[in-house]
This record gives C-alpha cells, structure tokens and sequence, in this order.
C-alpha cells in the first residue's frame, strides 16, 4: 500500500521541483535593485535579460547583448540550469516508466526498478544543479551588498524571488529522488499474498 503512495508522492515532488526549476531559469528577478532617487522603479536582473518595474508603465526588459559580458557566477549560472531542467525532464522519462502503477513491463521488475533509480539519481542531480547556482548568486550578492570598498551612495542588490524560488525546487527534486529511491529498497506485498498468510494463521489457531 505505502510503496505506489511513496512513488507517486516522489513523482509529484519531482514534478513540482522540475516546473519551479523551469520557472526559475527564466525569471528576471535574480537580483532586484531599489533607487533612492526614483523609489518608483524597481530594477531587476536574471540569466537572460534585465528589467525594470514602474509602478505607471509596467515592466520593460531588455535581453543581454553578450553571454561573455555577464559576471562570472550569472554565466555559470545559465548553463547550470539548463543542465538542471534537462536532466529532471530526463529523470521523468526514466522513472515514470518505472512506477508500479504503469501496466507496460509488469513482468519487467528488475528492469523498472533500474529505471526508478536512474531517475531518482537524476532528480538528485538535477537539484544539486539547481540549487548551487542559486546559492551562488546569493552569495556573491551577500558580498557585493558588504563590501566596503563600494561607497555608501552606490545602490546594492538584494535577493530576488527567483533565488527563493531556485531554492525551493532543488528541495522538491532531492526529495522527490530520495522517496523514490526508497521505493526500489522496498517490497510490494500482494493481496493475495496477505490472504494466504491469514489463512494460514487462522488455520494454525484452529489446529490449537
């Protein structure tokens, strides 16, 4: 009973954290940034364009002219998230043919149990790649907003909602991946297999 709820519950994390990993790549709050003078706008800078936000006209963004311009935590960045997104959308593939509840293979335990921890393996890899540029990018923000070597009158960035967001999916894949790896540890207990027991025990009673 507990093994398909384990799995499907691993498959929904998955799922969740490969949406909100997808999410997170594109978003364009990374890093937001609030001007003294101009309280009215906010700016905001992602992997892929920069924006800023009027509280009159709306947003309006403006996409990177060159990947070799970025800082170097934004271009390892990019490319850890697109590595993050492809290997939770192959981890899917992989384990979704592995459930119990899908009829294709029945006779093929073996076989889906390896799909199940190649996916699981995947979901792991795919947070820990999606949870390390995050943190990075908090990290060197951290820096930037302490360092004294900046004067006091120059703006400082501050964590965006695509951070939170990036962190929150890795958390997502990893368990997800671990639920369904404890699956493959587990055994499936049959019905008919439980009937037979307790018959064998009311038999044995009977006997005494």
């Amino acid at each position: 009973v507990y093994r398909p709820m384990m799995q499907f519950s691993g498959i929904l994390f998955s799922l969740l954290g490969w949406v909100l990993s997808c999410l997170t790549t594109y978003l364009p709050q990374w890093k937001n940034l609030n001007l003294e003078l101009n309280e009215l706008e906010i700016w905001t800078m992602g992997l892929w364009q920069a924006c800023v936000v009027q509280e009159e006209g709306g947003m309006q963004c403006k996409d990177f002219d060159s990947f070799l311009a970025l800082p170097p935590e934004l271009r390892i960045s990019r490319i850890l998230m697109v590595f993050s997104n492809g290997s939770g959308l192959f981890g899917l593939l992989l384990s979704g043919f592995g459930l119990d509840c899908l009829k294709i293979g029945e006779r093929q335990q073996e076989q889906k149990k390896r799909l199940l921890l190649f996916g699981g393996m995947l979901f792991w890899i795919s947070g820990i790649t999606a949870i390390v540029p995050v943190s990075w990018v908090a990290h060197s923000t951290v820096q930037e907003f302490w360092d004294e070597n900046i004067p006091d009158i120059v703006p400082r960035w501050d964590f965006g909602e695509a951070l939170f967001v990036g962190w929150l999916a890795g958390f997502c894949l990893v368990l997800g991946g671990s639920l369904l790896n404890c699956t493959i540890c587990s055994t499936e207990v049959h019905p008919s297999s439980v009937r037979y027991a307790v018959a064998e025990q009311q038999d044995q009673c009977q006997h005494l």
